[in-house]
């Protein structure tokens, strides 16, 4: 049977008083090859991190405060809603949506309103959405070049996607059967998954840990009933198995490494642990400015943190452009998927770091403003010109992307992104793909609500 709530039905659920049960704490595409992944290799532990923090049912544990709207963190929250959870300087829920975020979302849904309604409707009808869900849990996850082998590859991403998508339903609607499903999605992965093998092993670890802890956020922080012994294993799981692969990056193509820094920075906020959010922060900071270009960089582009690229080895990692202008991407001329990968993980990174107080979205204004802008108008269908990737670009196809970083810099700075705006609107409501899930959802239109 299936029991997704449809948006029509919204507003009477919200009559009924279903949707405010959610509310506070009582106060796939294909594969990355890697370029280099043959000679990665993964961290073999960590170092200084904290123990996770466990929660309880109600989503906090003794060492939590609540903040209201007179209260605060400083430097990290000026909250204006009751019921905000601090714990160890984080703000939770604060991995990609804040309760502030959440509680917009929701009462647009409540009004009936646009673009959430139909966003809302593409993703409680999607198979993500669906319930029951049947996750696909095994012990070794096998990810080779390509998918080749994908041994729970595909199975993992998607369990991933529909927990957090689950998640999401859970919190507008207040219906128990999302948060049980949500629950019990992370539950079976957390007491079956013990590694990942073969050469894109650190990519997949780092695509799922974008995406877990999103949904782990929303459920540990929202009265859904996870239990607090659940909620160690879970965090243990991310600690032991994919942190290890992602925090100290990878010699690779920079959508790698920006993901492993989103999933570092994520795990880092549900584990309440500074350190290795501090990593997360660190990498990304040191790998966004060697993945998209700026003149200011100089005549050529900034070396990537790892690897050594002498003269024209540079332009080789670059594949091959020489000519470089604001916007292009490392991975230009490789194709606009890979692109798209990168560019999501730095945006969604950034948006969790300024939940958190940290602004990497305004420390690089310019060069991912000027991104979004440069790729977005080839999507649209410009000519390519004859000096850009010998005048051919490849994987010339939106990814469910735009959506977070046009409300970052177009909604909420002010900043004119013409063709931004122009795909982010022709892709309303965007769907789900790896690391990129229901962004209009979350993010269209919400401008800075939610935020320190």
């Amino acid at each position: 049977m299936n029991h997704c709530t449809t948006a029509s039905s919204l507003v009477a659920i919200a009559l009924l008083g279903l949707v405010a049960c959610s509310g506070t704490k009582s106060s796939a595409g294909p594969d990355d090859s890697g370029g280099s992944a043959a000679s990665e290799s993964s961290s073999s532990g960590r170092t200084g991190l904290a123990p996770a923090g466990s929660g309880n049912a109600m989503g906090g544990t003794a060492s939590e405060s609540m903040v209201g709207a007179s209260g605060g963190t400083a430097g990290v929250l000026d909250a204006t809603d009751a019921g905000v959870t601090m714990t160890n300087g984080f703000v939770h829920p604060g991995i990609l949506v804040s309760k502030g975020m959440l509680d917009f979302v929701k009462a647009k849904l409540a009004a009936g309103s646009e673009p959430w309604k139909d966003a809302f409707a593409r993703a409680s009808s999607d198979d993500l959405g669906k319930i029951p869900y049947t996750p696909h849990p095994i012990a070794t996850v096998e990810c080779g070049a390509y998918s080749d082998p994908d041994i729970g590859c595909t199975d993992e991403k998607q369990d991933a996607d529909a927990a957090y998508t689950q998640a999401l339903l859970w919190y507008h609607t207040g219906d128990q059967k999302y948060a049980d499903s949500a629950i019990n999605i992370m539950n079976q992965w957390a007491s079956t998954i013990k590694a990942h093998t073969n050469s894109n092993a650190p990519l997949q670890s780092a695509w799922v840990a974008e995406v877990f802890p999103r949904a782990a956020e929303i459920i540990r922080y929202s009265n859904a009933g996870w239990a607090e012994a659940d909620i160690d294993a879970f965090a243990t799981m991310l600690s032991t198995v994919y942190l290890p692969e992602v925090v100290n990056g990878a010699d690779s193509n920079g959508n790698w490494e920006l993901s492993m820094a989103e999933a570092t920075m994520n795990i880092g906020v549900f584990t309440n642990d500074q350190d290795v959010f501090e990593q997360g922060v660190s990498l990304w900071r040191k790998r966004t400015p060697a993945y998209v270009y700026l003149s200011t960089d100089g005549a050529t582009p900034v070396p990537p943190p790892k690897g050594s690229y002498p003269g024209d080895a540079l332009i080789g990692y670059w594949y091959n452009q020489s000519t470089f202008v604001d916007g292009l991407c490392q991975e230009t001329c490789r194709d606009l998927g890979h692109v798209q990968y990168g560019l999501a993980a730095l945006i969604n990174a950034a948006e969790t770091a300024r939940i958190q107080g940290v602004d990497l979205v305004a420390d690089e204004q310019k060069r991912i403003s000027a991104a979004l802008e440069f790729h977005a108008q080839y999507i649209n269908g410009t000519a390519v010109p004859s000096w850009l990737c010998g005048g051919a670009l490849n994987a010339v196809t939106p990814d469910p992307m735009w959506e977070i970083g046009y409300n970052q810099y177009a909604t909420t700075l002010g900043l004119a992104l013409p063709k931004t705006e122009t795909l982010v609107m022709k892709q309303r409501p965007s769907a789900a793909d790896h690391h990129m899930v229901w962004e209009t959802l979350s993010h269209g239109a919400i401008g800075s609500v939610g935020l320190p």
